[in-house]
């Protein structure tokens, strides 16, 4: 579900302090993404809005939730917007962070 080493790979490489903004910055941006999804976005918003959830997730390491969004882009690139099963969506990002916040102190430690 987490890339750990992607996580350790982007701690290593900005430092432990700018990795905590990184981290803070990705779940306030991301929970704003999702509570759109949540409330219901516009058809033709959500392959934007998937890709960005693509590309957040995986700079910090939420692999599977990045490959269920990078599907449901695709799908919405090609108009297949009903193949996306928004519950799936978040699901897994509500899953992925609690694992993500759960593990990270242990998983971190140096």
């Amino acid at each position: 579900m987490i890339d750990w080493n992607k996580v350790s790979e982007l701690r290593d490489e900005i430092g432990d302090e700018d990795f905590a903004e990184v981290v803070d910055l990705f779940l306030e941006e991301v929970d704003g993404a999702m509570e759109k999804l949540r409330n219901g976005l516009p058809e033709e918003k959500l392959e934007c809005c998937l890709h960005f959830l693509k590309g957040s997730a995986l700079n910090l390491g939420f692999r599977a939730f990045s490959e269920l969004c990078a599907r449901g882009e695709s799908d919405a690139a090609a108009g297949d917007v009903a193949k996306i099963d928004l519950g799936q969506v978040v699901a897994t990002y509500d899953a992925s962070k609690e694992v993500f916040l759960s593990e990270l102190a242990q998983r971190m430690v140096a």
